[in-house]
């Protein structure tokens, strides 16, 4: 084993024991539906959060760049490949920690997202996908970049489904009447 390649086996081996800890949990696998799209942009329905990306995906891509920030912070003397490893693994954390039922409750009963039973393995799999492809696209520009295209995908999600994820954090920490009833269309 190389100092490469130690890293991408420590991050695949997270990566599988999140998808055995979401397994043991009893999340599906993929969505009950029976497909797996690339692709799901009804975020008010059963399907959404089971398929391979949706509205949310963006908020995992802020995730890897704000874990890149994070790390370099942090242990910015450290290996880029291990700060990578410590990426992954926070990202696998809140993706099985999303999924316990005490936090899909929680969604249940503080966001707009009435119909969110959790993520399927698929999704949550391919969320940690998107978190590292924010932290790899963080590390190879500069931060103003970085923190350009946070904006942008806050901004844009935002316009498109009235949520993003400065406004899941906020409703998930205290919920506002007023936000949920804007983000609901009244």
């Amino acid at each position: 084993m190389t100092r490469r390649t130690a890293p991408a086996i420590a991050a695949a081996a997270i990566i599988l024991l999140a998808a055995g800890a979401e397994f043991a949990l009893g999340r599906e696998p993929m969505c009950t539906c029976g497909d797996i799209k690339p692709w799901h942009g009804v975020v008010q329905s059963a399907e959404n959060s089971q398929h391979l990306a949706d509205w949310y995906t963006p908020s995992h891509v802020v995730h890897g760049i704000a874990c890149f920030a994070l790390t370099w912070v942090v242990a910015g003397r450290m290996a880029l490949g291990w700060r990578f490893v410590i990426a992954v693994a926070i990202e696998a954390a809140w993706e099985v920690f999303e999924n316990t039922p005490f936090v899909i409750e929680r969604y249940r009963a503080a966001t707009i997202s009435l119909d969110y039973y959790g993520d399927s393995i698929v999704n949550s799999m391919a969320d940690i996908g998107a978190m590292m492809a924010g932290f790899v696209f963080a590390s190879s520009v500069r931060s103003w970049v970085s923190a350009g295209a946070v904006l942008v995908m806050e901004i844009g999600v935002l316009a498109a489904i009235r949520d993003n994820l400065f406004l899941n954090i906020l409703m998930l920490i205290h919920p506002f009447d007023a936000i949920r009833q804007w983000q609901a269309g009244a």
